[in-house]
């Protein structure tokens, strides 16, 4: 591994803490709620690490910056980390995001452990520096294509905006389902009104729209244009970017919100330390906490028990990925590097497709585990 030039003029004059960046989507155009879970979870790490003695003895401590959903926000927030001098990086939703602050962090040698962002291509060239915890948007999103097969479903719609992201998810589905019958149909929300996507839903014969789309806009007025069409009441509506798994889905959407299938990283049942923490994230939050907050704790728990191993040097911490073994909220949690995949990987988190129940629209209902 090639180790970047050292960094002149780092602030490395805080001797007394072992400090890590946070990149973290905490005002719009970011998504906020995604945001305040993520930070929970590290947040709540970061505490039962300290009061377990910390790094040697040394506090662990976050440095937190809200990127905003801005690719140029976090990639700024990488460069003014290397110039504090901190010891490594965590955190980001935002899967195009996470892959700026990913090619700043191989760029600069910091050590970047992304919590919860699934783009396959987080790097374009292979990279030391960088790991994941959330898994390849290729292996959920195949998962979630499996299941829309098991229901019968081989017509399938994409209610698609610009984005590498949703452009990935589209050609994943695509690639996927066309050997095995099935059919993706493409449906640009810029330039068709909600009117005119009913409209087309019902022409093509889809049997299931999948919303490829930002939340809450586009995403709301579709599901309320799509429920309300009588022609589309035996229609599946989908979200396997998870979308669904966050409170404000249902605040907008009530009824209309529930029975609609999303991804979630999540094991069928919690060992006893998932339930502690999701006890005391349920504390923090005032609410059940998303997939998005126990990724955040494991992220800091990976990260604490490196720093424990090998201290905060990080060169050493970025040579030690394939030496983690870790037990986290969801399982144990080691790297590897899968074929096409360009950093280290937790192959793979316990993945699920999930609903929100019609006559119980906050409790989940587990379609498929994998």
């Amino acid at each position: 591994m090639n180790t970047p030039p050292s960094r002149l003029g780092a602030d490395r004059s805080d001797k007394s803490t072992v400090r890590i960046g946070a990149l973290v989507p905490l005002t719009r155009p970011g998504w906020t709620e995604a945001g305040r879970h993520l930070l929970a979870g590290l947040e709540l790490a970061v505490a039962d690490v300290n009061e377990a003695g910390g790094i040697g003895g040394r506090p662990l401590k976050l440095v937190i910056r809200d990127t905003r959903a801005d690719p140029r926000l976090a990639v700024a927030a990488v460069a003014e980390f290397a110039h504090l001098g901190v010891t490594a990086l965590v955190g980001e939703y935002h899967s195009v995001v996470a892959r700026a602050a990913a090619t700043e962090a191989d760029a600069l040698g910091l050590p970047f452990l992304c919590s919860s962002a699934v783009l396959d291509a987080l790097t374009e060239e292979p990279t030391q520096w960088v790991a994941r915890l959330a898994p390849a948007q290729s292996h959920g999103w195949q998962i979630y294509a499996d299941f829309l097969l098991a229901a019968g479903h081989r017509r399938i719609a994409v209610a698609t905006e610009p984005s590498v992201y949703w452009a990935s998810g589209a050609r994943i589905l695509r690639d996927y389902l066309a050997p095995r019958g099935g059919t993706v149909i493409e449906l640009d929300v810029r330039t068709l009104a909600r009117a005119a996507i009913c409209d087309e839903l019902v022409r093509n014969g889809a049997t299931a729209i999948l919303l490829l789309t930002g939340f809450p806009e586009p995403a709301v007025p579709i599901v309320e244009s799509v429920r309300a069409d009588q022609r589309l009441a035996e229609i599946m509506i989908g979200a396997p970017a998870g979308q669904p798994e966050f409170a404000e889905w249902s605040r907008l959407l009530g009824e209309d919100g529930a029975a609609v299938p999303f991804l979630r990283y999540l094991p069928e049942r919690l060992r006893p330390l998932g339930l502690r923490v999701e006890t005391a994230l349920r504390a923090r939050l005032a609410e059940a906490p998303s997939f998005v907050a126990f990724e955040g704790y494991d992220t800091v728990a990976v990260l604490a028990a490196m720093l424990r191993a090998h201290g905060p040097d990080q060169a050493r911490l970025a040579e030690s990925w394939p030496e983690v073994a870790v037990e986290g909220t969801r399982g144990l949690i080691r790297f590897s590097r899968p074929p096409g995949i360009s950093v280290w990987q937790w192959a793979w988190p316990p993945t699920q497709v999930v609903d929100r129940d019609p006559a119980q629209p906050d409790r989940f209902r587990v379609l498929t585990t994998s």
